[in-house]
C-alpha cells in the first residue's frame, strides 16, 4: 500500500485536502479504492478489528495522498494529528486496536519518529457505512 497515489476524488462538496499557511488539514478519508468502498459495516459486528485495522490503513494512506495534493513541490510535511474514527458496535471498546492500522501506515510509509498525535473515536455510523474515518492534520517542515 502506497501513498503516493493520487487523492480520493471526494465523494460531496468538500476539497480532499487544504493547505492554510504551514497546515494541511485533510478531509475525512475512508477506506475507498477508486471511490468504492472496501468494506462496510460496524465493527465487532460484521467487520473484524483485523479488517477495520486494515482499513484504518487504507484510509491513512488515502489521508496522505490528499495531503501530499497539496504540499507544494519541494516541501517536505510531518503529521501532527490524526483522529480516527469507528463506527463501533455497542459495547465494543478496541478503538486503539483498529486505529493502530492507521499509525502502523503512517509509521511504515514515513518513519516511527513521524507519528502524530492520535485519537481514536468511536461513532454509531459514519458515510456510505463505512467501518473507519481518518482525518490527518500535517505541517509543513523546513530543513535547518
Amino acid at each position: 500500500m502506497s501513498s503516493d497515489a493520487t487523492a480520493p476524488v471526494p465523494q460531496g462538496q468538500y476539497v480532499a485536502a487544504v493547505l492554510a499557511g504551514d497546515t494541511v488539514r485533510t478531509a475525512g478519508m475512508t477506506p475507498r479504492v477508486d471511490g468504492v468502498l472496501t468494506v462496510t459495516g460496524r465493527v465487532g459486528t460484521e467487520v473484524t478489528v483485523a479488517q477495520a485495522r486494515a482499513a484504518a490503513a487504507l484510509g491513512a494512506c488515502n489521508a496522505l495522498a490528499a495531503v501530499r495534493s497539496v504540499v507544494p513541490a519541494g516541501h517536505r510535511f510531518r503529521p501532527a494529528e490524526m483522529v480516527v474514527y469507528v463506527a463501533a458496535s455497542a459495547g465494543f471498546t478496541a478503538l486503539s486496536a483498529v486505529a493502530d492500522g492507521a499509525s502502523e501506515m503512517i509509521a511504515t510509509e514515513l518513519g516511527p519518529d513521524n507519528l502524530p498525535a492520535r485519537s481514536a473515536i468511536g461513532v454509531y455510523t459514519l458515510p456510505g457505512g463505512a467501518p473507519v474515518e481518518v482525518a490527518l492534520t500535517a505541517v509543513l517542515v523546513t530543513d535547518q
